[in-house]
């Protein structure tokens, strides 16, 4: 994971986060986007995530 968040908008679309998390998008739609835990931001119908709440959903959910 990226420490430097400066490079990246504050709202991320789904292949913006895939990409900070270092992952491919399905990946991310499969094991993160769809876990209940994640918190996201609504844009009409578009989810959207900040940098923060991906780096605490990896560090809640590390073993």
């Amino acid at each position: 994971m990226k420490n430097d968040d400066e490079n990246f908008p504050y709202l991320l679309t789904r292949e913006q986060a895939s990409n900070f998390l270092g992952i491919d998008p399905k990946s991310f739609d499969k094991y993160i986007r769809s876990h209940p835990d994640l918190k996201y931001f609504m844009i009409g119908r578009q989810q959207r995530y900040t940098t923060n709440s991906l780096k605490q959903f990896i560090q809640h959910h590390s073993i």
